[in-house]
C-alpha cells in the first residue's frame, strides 16, 4: 500500500512539475532520425522509407477505406482522401488553439500553425513556458492522432545584425520545441528541423512586429 501511495505522489508531482527542456548534450539522442533540413517533395520522398521502417504509415493505409471511392479515377480518389484526413487535421487544431499568439491554416494540402515565440516560451529566457507546455501539449496530442503526416518545425526571428547569431536563435526555438514534440511522443522521422533566422518576415520591424516575427511555424504535410 505504501508504495502504491509513493507511486501515486511521484505521479502527481511529476505532472505538476513544470517543463523543462533537457540539457542541449541530450538533444541529438532525442532527434535522432530527425532531418536538418527543408521539407520538400525530394526531402520527403528520401525521407518516407525511414518513416515508414519506424513504424508510420501513409494517409491511404491511415484512412477508411470509401466504398464510393473504389471505382473511378485512382490519383483523384487519392487526392480526395488527401485533402479530407488534412481538412479533418485543420479542423482540429483550428478547434483547439483559439489562443493568443496562434494561426491555423490551409496551404495547398498542407496544414501550417503559426506559434508566436511568446505563446511557447518565456519572455526572457530560451525555455518553455507553462502556457507553451500546455499549448504544445494540445498541438502533440493532435499530431500523434494524425500521423500519417511529415513535420517541418521552423523557427524564425526578427532583423538582427548578426546574420549568425539569428540563424542560432531561430534554430534553438526550432529544436526546443522538436525536443518537446519528441519528448511527448512523437516520431523524430517525420520531423524536418530549420532555423531559418531573419527571414520570411509576417510583421513590420517594430517593437510589436519583432515579437511577431519571432516564430516557431510547424508546415504539416500528408505522407503519400
Amino acid at each position: 500500500m505504501k508504495k502504491i501511495l509513493i507511486g501515486i505522489f511521484t505521479a502527481f508531482v511529476t505532472a505538476c512539475a513544470p517543463y523543462a527542456s533537457p540539457e542541449r548534450a541530450t538533444w541529438k539522442t532525442y532527434l535522432y532520425g530527425a532531418s536538418f533540413t527543408d521539407m520538400n517533395d525530394v526531402s520527403m520522398s528520401a525521407k518516407k522509407p525511414i518513416l515508414l521502417g519506424d513504424g508510420g504509415r501513409t494517409v491511404t493505409d491511415a484512412t477508411i477505406k470509401n466504398p464510393e471511392l473504389e471505382y473511378g479515377d485512382a490519383a483523384l480518389n487519392e487526392s480526395a482522401m488527401y485533402f479530407g484526413y488534412m481538412a479533418e487535421l485543420e479542423s482540429k487544431l483550428y478547434d483547439a488553439l483559439r489562443r493568443p499568439g496562434m494561426s491555423v491554416q490551409r496551404v495547398g494540402t498542407d496544414v501550417l500553425v503559426i506559434l508566436v515565440r511568446d505563446a511557447i516560451m518565456e519572455l526572457n529566457a530560451p525555455e518553455i513556458s507553462s502556457v507553451g507546455d500546455d499549448n504544445l501539449k494540445t498541438i502533440a496530442r493532435i499530431l500523434k492522432q494524425y500521423d500519417a503526416t511529415f513535420i517541418e518545425i521552423a523557427g524564425y526571428t526578427d532583423s538582427m545584425r548578426d546574420v549568425n547569431a539569428a540563424r542560432a536563435f531561430s534554430t534553438d526555438m526550432a529544436e526546443r520545441t522538436a525536443v518537446y514534440f519528441a519528448r511527448h511522443g512523437l516520431r523524430p522521422s517525420r520531423m524536418f528541423i530549420v532555423g531559418r533566422g531573419a527571414a520570411r518576415p509576417i510583421a513590420a520591424q517594430d517593437e510589436w512586429g519583432r515579437l511577431t516575427n519571432r516564430r516557431v511555424e510547424l508546415r504539416i504535410s500528408p505522407v503519400r
